[in-house]
C-alpha cells in the first residue's frame, strides 16, 4: 500500500510540474526560426538608431507571417526551440524573450534560411539551440 501511495504522490508532483511548465505556452504558436548576424543596421523598424537593440542582444527580425505591416516592431515574444532536423539541437528548458526590431524580408543581413517565422540574432539563437544548425522549429508567444 505504501508503494502505491508513493507512486501516486510522485505522479502528482510530475503532473503538476508539467502543467505549470506547459501552461507558460498554452496559447503559443508553432513556427520556425533561423538566425542572422551583423550588420544589423539599418532596420525596417528604427533605422540607424543603435539604441533599439536590447542590451541582452536578444532581438529578431519578423518573418512575413508576423510582420503585420510593421505593427510587429517592438513586440516581444517568448521563444523556445521544440525540434530540429538533427537530434539534440535544442537546448532543453531554455526559453528566451526577444524584441522585434526588423523585417526579415528586408534586413541588411540575410537569414541563415529564408521563410522563417522569426529570424533571431546570433546571441538569441545560441541561447535556445546549438549554433551548428540553420533552422529550428519553435513555439512562440507574444508577451
Amino acid at each position: 500500500m505504501y508503494k502505491i501511495q508513493l507512486f501516486i504522490q510522485s505522479l502528482f508532483v510530475v503532473l503538476t510540474f508539467e502543467l505549470v511548465f506547459l501552461s507558460q505556452f498554452s496559447h503559443a504558436d508553432v513556427g520556425t526560426a533561423a538566425h542572422y548576424r551583423t550588420p544589423y543596421l539599418p532596420t525596417a523598424c528604427y533605422g540607424n538608431d543603435a539604441t533599439q537593440f536590447p542590451s541582452s542582444n536578444l532581438f529578431a527580425s519578423a518573418g512575413e507571417g508576423i510582420w503585420d505591416n510593421g505593427a510587429a516592431c517592438g513586440r516581444q515574444y517568448l521563444v523556445r526551440c521544440i525540434s530540429a532536423a538533427h537530434p539534440r539541437t535544442c537546448i532543453p528548458g531554455q526559453t528566451i524573450q526577444i524584441r522585434v526590431v526588423d523585417r526579415a524580408l528586408s534586413s541588411v543581413s540575410r537569414p541563415s534560411r529564408h521563410g522563417a517565422t522569426i529570424v533571431l540574432s546570433k546571441t538569441a539563437f545560441r541561447m535556445i539551440a546549438r549554433p551548428s544548425t540553420s533552422y529550428i522549429n519553435i513555439e512562440f508567444q507574444q508577451v
